[in-house]
């Protein structure tokens, strides 16, 4: 079995390998740079499996950034019968998609 991280980011967590491409919450951060995640919560190295409380300390997950870009739309509609009251909302998420460069 290969070595995984899972790393936490913008209120989620996600399980990332080496050379994985996730998308995340949105970074201040310019495409083509490198961030360095420190909260990781769990790492496996192929054979052992350490598990923070909540975080391992010293543990990091270096990462590039691909690209900047926008989620699909969610439209939230509202509509009462026979009242004439209707509303419609989008939103947009704003999002990161980052490479795995390395599980340290």
């Amino acid at each position: 079995m290969e070595a995984y991280a899972v790393i936490q980011t913008g209120g989620k967590q996600y399980m990332v390998r080496k050379g994985e491409i996730i998308k995340i919450e949105h970074l201040e951060a310019e495409k083509g740079n490198a961030v360095e995640f420190k909260n990781v919560l769990a790492f496996h190295d192929g054979t052992t499996i350490k598990i923070g409380a909540p975080e391992l300390a010293g543990a990091s997950v270096k990462a590039e950034i691909v690209d900047q870009m926008l989620d699909d739309k969610i439209v939230s509609f509202k509509k009462h019968r026979r009242k004439g009251y209707s509303r419609k909302v989008g939103h947009r998420q704003e999002l990161t998609v980052v490479r795995i460069a390395e599980l340290a």
